[in-house]
């Protein structure tokens, strides 16, 4: 002591940082703790866990500050604290739900905690052991044994968490591995080295002061959002310094091995090693091919992907989605929608021909690049289709070669240096097209992402474009059939002219002389012309679905004029009369009735009668076309009456009942069928009344009103 001070010489600096040390170590465990307690999410399965092992951990650091981190007492605090985070560990895998699948489970914690539990057998052991060697590697092994399994756990819980729970083990298993992971050094090192690290050591209680500030943090209910993500540059030094040192320290172990054989041997063999492992280092560090391996497989496992998926699927499908009169067309669209991921400026698409030659289908900003009519050979499209294969442009120029398709890249797109990819569109192994990208405005290669990425998004515009297509087909499908049904409807109706024309012609031989079949005949001749002048104004109303305005009709009027067109052809006649005023079109009626009393007419016997029965009942009325033929089957009536080109009779097109019941059901009514083979048959016409029609009119608009009002 010199002037009143005392002097604090080097040596005794070291007590006491490691006083600070465990003494920080006590106060951040203790304020990790009170937050855990006031601000930690309740609902969190780990708080109570991570409450005792932050109490614990600030009485363990307390005692090792106050009486020394060897004592008894400072070793049973610290095994509270490892008891209290295996605790923790099992509370964990209990809130996955994995307590009862993974059965190994149980066993291994049950076996961690007695392995614990045998620190205080060995620290209660009395003087032979204390103190002495035995008691000392006893401890130091327990402890790695204690790490290495809690490690295990860590490993085993985070890899097989469900990713609900994953932001929840984030911090937590951080700070638990943490802790675990320096006990395992610390004590390896003590092992190894007969002794305790004493900086190593001092360090523990800080380093787990900081680990319990992590767990609070981690419990937190809105939880820290600091993300590590560090770029590329620095993670491909940092890996390249980790190889270079795992290579020199194995080199240093190889050799130090060697000169355990003593003798000129060993120093050749350590020559020769030394020598083997440059050249072999020389040759596989320069390599591109090991660079790119480890460039990739970096990238693949230690950052997040260079594209943001979410914000490019959502664009993709705007720019699909974004149709309309006057926009760009599918074709445009599926090349912008591809171009945009790579950030090309420019696309074409090419699409095969019959001859699954590729041709230019659609161009998105590229005016000036010229394109023959052939794009490219049937080879390249079988290349494409069969591997595929996105092509990079810059290694078929190069002549690098996978599958054969740098002889099959076309000259036009080798002296094309914008044109930069090809990607293929697969849909169902079938090639629907092909997209070509220009380079994108900032140079570079494209690697595994880009290829899974373009890929998928080739096959998903691969399906827009095939439902378009076949869309397009379904459409001309259906305009085909259109006009089929047009044909069939005026041949059908041509057929009952030219059927009832020629009864008239063969009675016309027999009767010719008699003046009320000469009146009859030009009567039906009259007819026949109107029909015929009918019909043609008919064609565009077919297959419209719908019929000209609806007006009263008179069954009564409307039935005599259809048995007055037969009349002189075949006998038919009203055998009910009850007047009855329906709601409907008069033509389409009319020619609705026409094709069922031809019918009836080619199913019954040539004087056989066919009858017309006019009817009212309730709110309908009815007009019944009832013949004596042969009849029909129920399975017939069921299946096959009224499907279109479906025909009982010999020759015929099967369109009369059809287009009947589709005429009727324009006009709010229906056709109910009776038939039995070898009877005959009845068709009932039934529409509603036209009092009825005005009534519900009526009504409905006296309702409006008050509808508006409530």
């Amino acid at each position: 002591m010199a002037g009143g001070r005392a002097v604090i010489w080097p040596g005794s600096l070291v007590p006491l940082a490691g006083f600070l040390a465990w003494l920080a170590g006590a106060v951040l465990s203790a304020g990790a703790m009170l937050w855990i307690w006031r601000n930690g999410e309740r609902a969190r399965p780990d708080r109570t866990g991570l409450l005792a092992a932050s109490g614990a951990s600030a009485v363990w650091c307390a005692l090792a500050a106050a009486i020394g981190p060897e004592h008894g007492a400072t070793a049973l605090a610290g095994m509270v604290r490892n008891l209290a985070l295996i605790a923790t560990i099992f509370s964990l895998f209990a809130a996955d739900g994995r307590t009862a699948s993974l059965k190994p489970v149980r066993p291994v914690i049950v076996a961690l905690v007695l392995v614990q539990l045998l620190q205080a057998v060995v620290l209660l052991a009395g003087s032979p052991l204390e103190g002495g060697r035995a008691a000392f590697e006893a401890r130091v092994l327990i402890d790695m044994l204690v790490a290495i399994g809690a490690l295990m756990l860590l490993h085993n819980l985070y890899a097989g968490a469900a990713s609900a729970l994953r932001p929840v083990l984030r911090w937590t298993g951080v700070a638990l591995a943490g802790i675990f992971a320096y006990d395992l050094n610390l004590h390896t090192l003590a092992y190894l080295g007969g002794e305790t690290p004493r900086a190593l050591a001092d360090l523990r209680g800080v380093f787990a002061g900081t680990m319990a500030v992590i767990f609070a943090l981690g419990v937190n209910a809105a939880g820290p959002r600091v993300q590590f993500s560090p770029s590329r540059a620095v993670t491909f030094r940092t890996l390249s310094l980790l190889l270079i040192g795992g290579y020199l320290a194995g080199m240093a172990l190889v050799a130090k091995a060697l000169a355990l054989l003593g003798g000129d041997v060993a120093r050749a063999g350590q020559v020769v090693f030394v020598v083997a492992a440059i050249v072999a280092a020389g040759a596989a560090l320069p390599s591109p091919r090991m660079r790119a391996w480890l460039r990739v497989t970096a990238t693949k496992h230690l950052f997040q992907h260079r594209y943001d998926y979410r914000q490019e699927w959502m664009r993709f499908t705007r720019t699909i989605g974004r149709g309309g009169t006057g926009g760009a067309s599918l074709e445009e669209r599926v090349v912008k929608a591809l171009a945009d991921i790579t950030e090309s400026p420019a696309g074409l698409l090419l699409m095969p021909n019959e001859q699954a030659q590729l041709e230019l289908t659609a161009r998105w900003n590229w005016p000036t690049l010229a394109v023959p009519a052939v794009a490219g050979d049937f080879a390249l499209s079988a290349l494409l289709e069969q591997h595929n294969l996105i092509l990079a442009l810059d290694e078929a120029r190069a002549g690098i070669d996978h599958h054969g398709e740098a002889r099959e890249v076309p000259a036009w797109l080798r002296d094309a240096d914008d044109a930069w990819a090809m990607v293929p569109l697969i849909h169902f192994d079938r090639l629907v097209g092909v997209i070509v990208l220009a380079r994108p405005r900032s140079p570079r290669h494209l690697d595994w992402e880009d290829f899974d990425l373009l890929r998928v998004a080739g096959q998903q515009l691969a399906s827009y474009l095939s439902e378009q297509a076949g869309q397009q087909a379904l459409m001309d499908a259906s305009r085909f059939d259109e006009f089929n049904r047009r044909m069939a409807f005026v041949m059908h109706d041509i057929k009952n002219l030219v059927s009832q024309l020629s009864l008239l012609a063969a009675n016309a031989e027999k009767h010719a002389d008699n003046p009320a079949f000469r009146a009859d005949m030009l009567v039906t001749l009259r007819n026949s012309a109107d029909k015929l002048s009918a019909l043609l104004a008919r064609l565009g109303r077919y297959g419209a679905g719908q019929v000209a305005e609806l007006a009263p009709i008179d069954l009564i009027d409307l039935a005599r004029g259809v048995a007055g067109r037969f009349a002189g052809v075949h006998p038919v006649a009203l055998s009910r009369e009850a007047p009855v005023r329906v709601m409907g079109n008069r033509e389409a009626l009319e020619q609705a009735l026409i094709h069922l009393v031809q019918n009836a007419i080619d199913a019954s016997e040539p004087q056989s009668p066919v009858f017309l029965d006019v009817t009212g009942e309730g709110l309908h009325g009815t007009i019944e076309v009832v013949d004596a033929g042969k009849g029909m089957s129920p399975e017939f009536v069921r299946t096959g009456l009224f499907k279109p080109f479906v025909s009982s009779k010999h020759g015929g097109f099967g369109i009369g009942a059809f287009e009947a019941r589709e005429l009727v059901k324009a006009m709010g009514g229906r056709i109910a069928v009776e038939s039995r083979e070898g009877l005959g048959t009845r068709f009932a016409v039934v529409l509603p009344l036209a009092e009825a029609v005005r009534l519900l009119d009526a009504g409905a608009q006296g309702h409006q009103p008050v509808q508006e009002a409530m």
